[in-house]
């Protein structure tokens, strides 16, 4: 009798079938190619110049993806969340030297699949070659709408729609990166802040 899938990677599963149906078999091949992780808050999970190797499925827990330029400013591009994936995937996919830093906000538990692994995935079944497509097209589809609504959009109309699509995220990152997720000043985001709560008051 085939082992069912850990009871942690129920969540996973189900993000998967919101887009390939899965078998119970093909349910616990894919499952079982993932691993747990505990990562502690503050902890590093990619840095510059080191390949990232893993693709991360975040089970609890917060995490930060930012760049710094040569100047010392950090520049967020990511958060992720329950639910949500994290990684430097420009190093993933081509297994290049990362360019970025991926920090725990919390102490989380991420499912981590190995790059190696996911060719293999990809190479025995056609529904987990089309999910990972599926995952490439939604990834690039939200960064496509994501940078388009920031250049195109003031300061307070980008906080707002930050508030709109992200509820969660809010209480869950600190303000300095929120700040620079939404290309502003933490300065400035907190004047806006503050407008909101008058205008509620």
């Amino acid at each position: 009798m085939e082992k069912p899938p850990p009871d942690n990677h129920a969540p996973l599963l189900r993000y998967v079938q919101n887009f390939v149906p899965l078998t119970k078999k093909e349910a616990l091949q894919f499952s079982s190619s993932f691993k747990e992780i505990k990562i502690r808050k503050r902890q590093f999970i990619v840095q510059p110049n080191f390949i990232d190797k893993h693709r991360n499925f975040v089970i609890k827990g917060a995490f930060r993806a930012y760049a710094i330029d040569n100047d010392g400013q950090e520049h967020t591009l990511q958060f992720a969340i329950e639910n949500w994936w994290v990684s430097d995937f420009n190093s993933y996919l081509y297994q290049h030297p990362a360019t970025l830093f991926i920090v725990a906000l919390e102490d989380s538990v991420v499912l981590q699949l190995d790059y190696e692994k996911e060719q293999g995935l990809k190479a025995s079944h056609h529904k987990f070659e089309t999910f990972f497509r599926i995952l490439a097209e939604k990834g690039l589809a939200f960064e496509h709408r994501r940078i388009l609504f920031n250049l195109i959009h003031p300061a307070e109309a980008r906080y707002e729609n930050f508030l709109l699509n992200f509820p969660n995220f809010v209480q869950r990152v600190p303000q300095y990166a929120l700040a620079s997720y939404l290309g502003m000043s933490t300065e400035f985001l907190s004047r806006i802040r503050n407008r909101k709560t008058h205008r509620k008051s």
